[in-house]
């Protein structure tokens, strides 16, 4: 797991330095999934020669954006020119995602339908009797969106068992507590109740995120309910939700980048 760990340590970095730069939001909702992330296009994805992956990755929560292109920098997926270019006028790299990115699939700046298109590729895949699958990336205020629950029952009456769905429990959303906002309940027992194969897992502890990634139904598709934390990293940014939107300047940078690289 060293190698994972050191991985999420330069993607950390560079959703930093793009957030720094570009002055763009929703820096502590990037920093959440990073591990999350790492371990599905490190060990799951299964890219080859020409940088093509036999399994596809939606991120659902696109305002996570930038963790989703400092791990496509990183694979050299994308340039460092392509990528230095984000947020600026005509680049690709959006502040959510489209599918104007190589290997990216879907545009995802509105919520609630990452989801819906993985059940229709997953879908896809097992009428055509492909031995490929699909990982989609929720956060847990997206869980609010009545279309998410309409893709869960429409997996499980599928027997959709090629869809993996990973819900960034962070416990914030855009202006405040995701319990506050619209409580979620015990989340385990509503997904299995929908027909899935449901876990809860530590959303930063890598063997718990690999073991469980792994875990296969003949006929159930799989949910793991990774718990987070918004902001993780930065001691000054973990669990703050004023990091949603704000930017960091020189200091908060510099400060954020010596916490990082001092992590274990």
């Amino acid at each position: 797991m060293h190698r994972l760990n050191n991985i999420s340590k330069k993607i950390r970095k560079k959703i930093i330095y793009l957030s720094y730069k570009a002055k763009t939001a929703h820096l502590a909702s990037s920093l959440s999934c990073v591990d999350l992330m790492v371990t599905i296009y490190e060990d799951f994805l299964k890219f080859n020669k020409k940088k093509i992956s036999k399994n596809i990755f939606i991120l659902s929560k696109g305002h996570a954006a930038m963790a989703l292109y400092s791990i496509l920098n990183y694979k050299k997926i994308i340039s460092n020119t392509v990528f230095e270019s984000y947020s600026k006028v005509g680049s690709i790299l959006e502040e959510h995602p489209t599918h104007n990115i190589p290997s990216v699939s879907v545009a995802t700046g509105s919520l609630g339908h990452g989801l819906s298109v993985g059940c229709g590729m997953a879908l896809s895949f097992k009428l055509k009797r492909l031995k490929k699958k699909i990982y989609v990336l929720l956060s847990d205020g997206e869980c609010n969106e009545g279309s998410v629950w309409e893709a869960f029952l429409f997996a499980a009456a599928n027997k959709l068992n090629n869809l993996v769905v990973i819900i960034d429990y962070n416990k914030w959303q855009a202006t405040g507590r995701t319990d506050k906002i619209l409580k979620l309940g015990n989340l385990k027992k509503k997904l299995e109740s929908f027909g899935f194969a449901a876990h809860e897992i530590d959303g930063h502890n890598f063997a718990q995120i690999k073991k469980n990634l792994k875990k296969t139904s003949k006929s159930k598709p799989l949910a793991v309910i990774a718990n987070t934390v918004k902001g993780k990293g930065v001691s000054f940014m973990e669990d703050d939700n004023n990091w949603h939107y704000r930017s960091p300047d020189k200091k908060d940078y510099l400060r954020a980048i010596k916490e990082i690289d001092n992590l274990k």
